[in-house]
Parts: structure tokens; C-alpha cells; sequence
């Protein structure tokens, strides 16, 4: 465990305090996206860090209390792809519908994504006639986007790209973020370099993981070191009142396990405050995520459903029968460490993603392959689906190649099979 590639967070990345407190303690981890070669399965030489979550006593954010370099997270390595689900294509093809027809978007708006991954969301916006730009630090994710034709300049968000980008290519009408802002390290500084970026008549949207339902649901695999912050609304809006923004709407969405789409404009902007903000900050209050001793219910839920499905998945392999993983998301790296699913119960894991197809899981060394394996010999008995914000259309897809003929366990909130 190199220290030069992590550090200690002392202090709330909003409101700056240093008023925290140790809710959770999961198994430390590696990236958790950071899968291996066959050459790097070999050398057997992972670096691993902390994985606990802190509670800003201060302002009621949630966030890790370690950071990982986001160079080592990020810069070269990186495996998630937007554009292997069609349910984030579906998703994005939504979005831009609706943010077209709310905020009046026409043909050559200027269209500005953070994070922008293979410029699946702004594909949306292009193929409408607008201008787009993608910006994201993984550099061979970012060659996949230019390849197909969105323009993405492969850095990090900063202060001196905003200058540069409005300078090249004038104020954007949008800016949109999704899965991204949970990930930064600097978080106000991006929030300022956004703000240069935009005019009175800009919108900015971004889209979170929201930590409501991850408490409610326990769906505690989440957490892992991309993800910085667990957003919830009370912290957020306090946050941009800090600043100089107004949080002028946000709703829940159904993407990502639940997640929160957020509305930001500057002083003066023409749309009023809706009563979304303070309805789910209520919420929040009731829900028991502004106290300690609530929030620290959550692990001992995660230890019961960790007893559970352990049992279920060595009673099925005492019984003879072979169990594979479907699905290889960053947050499965979380889960299998946590609930120790090693090579004794999954085989291996099926992914759509090419790019992590041939390679393993980051410390548990499961191979992951492609659904080639769902057919002949090597097809499993059960399927535990290990992206199961994506379980009702994998199942589908599954049960449409007609190949797989076993079982499905789903593993969060409460292991079951179906």
C-alpha cells in the first residue's frame, strides 16, 4: 500500500470543517476498476487503501475519508464504458429530450459534458443538431470519443480549461455532468471553474448517486474510491449558497441504483427555486442522514445480508452446482472483497465490456469473460448478477439468447434467487 498514491482527508470537502465522523469500515480495496492483465495477475503486486465513509457533523456530508490519486484511478487504465448499456443509452437519449424541450435548447446550442466518458450522452445532443464538447482525464476513453466523432479533450476540469474553452469556443448553454461529481478531489474548485464558464442565462445539470438510496436499500457497494462523496441535498444546497449558485430544482431519477438530478443557475437567473430542494431535504432529516448514531445502523444491515448470501452461495456449491458472477462494475469490486466471493464460489464473471474482457477482478483474481460462456459446457448453474442496477434488463437479455438455462441470484438489498 503506497502512501504517495493516497492520503488522509482531514477536513469536509464542502464546507471545508473538520468536524467528522467514522461511519463505515469496509475491507480496504484496489481501484476498483482497476482490472488486471494476465502479465499483472502474475506479479501479484496491487496497491490497496482504505475504504471508510465520514460524516461532516457540520453540513451532513458523507464522503471517504481517503483519497486515492486520480491519476492511478483514472488516467490510463480506466475500463467503464457509458455505451455498453443500453440502458445509459436510453437514459441519455431521455435526458436530452427533456432538457431541450425544458430550457428551449435549439440547433447549435452549445453543449459542454464533464466527464464525459465515450460521448454517449452528448451523442445525444449532437445527433439534434448541437455543438458539443467532451471533457474527460481517461485518455483511451477519450481517443474512443473523438473516434466517434465528439469532440473531447482528455484532461481534468480546471480553472485554466474553462478559461481556455471559453475562450475558444464562447459560453455553453448546458453544462451536464452524470456520475462525475461524486468523483472529484477538488470539488469547489471544479464548482468555481464551472461557474466562470457559465452566464446568467447558462443551466448546469448533473446527475448523482444519491445516498438516500443507497442507506435505504443497502446498497453499500457503492462505495469505493472513485466515488469521493455521497451526495445528499441538504450539504449540496448549503454548498452552492456558499459559492454564489442557486440549486434550483432537483429531482430523483431511477438510474444507477437512484440517483439525483440537480439544477444549477447563478444570482439572477429566470428560474425560481422549486420546492423540491426543501422537500427532500426534509426527507433526508426524517430519514435519519443528519445524525451519527442512524447512519452507523448501516453497517450491521450490510453484516446481515453479507451472513445470508455467503450461506446461500455455499449451500449451492456444496449441492455440485457452479456459480458465475454477471456483470463487472467498479462497485463489485466493493461487494466481492466485503462479502469475501472469492474463486471458491464464483468461476468467473461475465461482462459486455470489451475492454475488460480477458483480464481479472482487481484482488480476488476471478477471470472475466464474455457471454460466449453462457453456451455449452461452461455454462453455470447460477448467474449472481453483480450489476444489479442493471438486473432487470440482463435477465431479459439473457433469457432472449435463449442459450442460459439455469438460475439468477440477486444479491442486494436482500439476497434471493429468481
Amino acid at each position: 500500500m503506497s502512501s504517495k498514491l493516497f492520503y488522509h482527508q482531514e477536513s469536509c470537502r464542502l464546507c471545508k470543517k473538520s468536524d467528522l465522523s467514522k461511519i463505515i469500515e469496509l475491507k480496504p480495496t484496489p481501484a476498483g476498476n482497476n482490472f488486471l492483465t494476465l502479465r499483472e495477475k502474475l506479479k501479484n503486486d496491487e496497491s490497496i487503501f482504505p475504504l471508510e465513509l465520514y460524516f461532516c457533523k457540520s453540513c451532513f456530508h458523507l464522503q471517504l475519508g481517503h483519497v486515492v490519486s486520480p491519476n492511478h484511478l483514472f488516467k490510463n487504465n480506466y475500463h467503464f464504458v457509458s455505451g455498453t448499456s443500453q440502458v445509459n443509452v436510453n437514459h441519455f437519449e431521455n435526458y436530452a429530450e427533456e432538457a431541450i424541450s425544458r430550457f428551449k435548447l435549439k440547433k447549435n446550442s452549445f453543449i459542454i459534458d464533464i466527464g464525459s466518458n465515450d460521448g454517449t450522452c452528448l451523442n445525444a445532443f449532437q445527433s439534434r443538431g448541437m455543438r458539443v464538447l467532451g471533457i474527460d482525464p481517461a485518455e483511451n476513453i477519450a481517443k474512443i470519443a473523438n473516434k466517434n466523432g465528439i469532440e473531447t479533450k482528455a484532461a481534468f476540469f480546471s480553472k485554466q480549461l474553462a478559461l481556455d474553452i471559453k475562450k475558444q469556443y464562447g459560453v455553453p448553454d448546458l453544462i451536464t455532468s452524470h456520475n462525475v461529481l461524486a468523483h472529484i478531489e477538488n470539488f469547489s474548485g471544479v464548482m468555481d471553474a464551472i461557474s466562470y464558464l457559465m452566464d446568467i442565462n447558462s443551466i448546469f445539470i448533473f446527475e448523482v448517486g444519491y445516498f438516500l438510496d443507497v442507506f435505504q436499500n443497502l446498497w453499500f457497494d457503492t462505495i469505493y474510491h472513485e466515488h469521493l462523496d455521497y451526495h445528499t441535498v441538504a450539504p449540496l444546497n448549503k454548498f452552492f449558497e456558499s459559492i454564489g449558485m442557486e440549486l434550483f430544482d432537483t429531482r430523483r431519477v431511477d438510474i444507477q441504483g437512484g440517483s439525483i438530478r440537480s439544477f444549477v443557475q447563478m444570482p439572477g437567473g429566470k428560474h425560481h427555486v422549486s420546492s423540491s430542494v426543501e422537500k427532500l431535504i426534509l426527507l433526508e432529516i426524517n430519514e435519519g442522514l443528519t445524525n451519527v448514531p442512524d447512519l452507523e445502523t448501516f453497517q450491521a444491515k450490510i453484516d446481515v445480508v453479507k451472513s445470508n448470501l455467503s450461506q446461500l452461495l455455499k449451500d449451492i456449491k456444496e449441492s455440485g452446482k457452479s456459480i458465475a458472477g454477471y456483470g463487472a462494475p467498479t462497485k463489485s469490486t466493493t461487494l466481492m472483497n466485503y462479502f469475501e466471493l472469492n474463486e471458491d464460489l464464483i468461476d468467473y464473471i461475465i461482462d459486455d465490456n470489451p475492454l475488460k474482457q480477458g483480464k481479472y477482478s482487481p484482488l480476488l483474481h476471478i477471470p472475466i469473460v464474455s457471454s460466449d460462456y453462457l453456451v455449452g459446457a461452461s455454462q453455470p448453474d447460477y448467474l449472481l448478477i453483480l450489476a444489479w442496477n442493471f438486473a432487470e434488463s440482463i435477465i431479459e437479455k439473457v433469457k432472449k439468447s435463449g442459450d442460459f438455462a439455469g438460475k439468477y441470484i440477486i444479491p442486494l438489498p436482500n439476497a434471493k434467487i429468481v
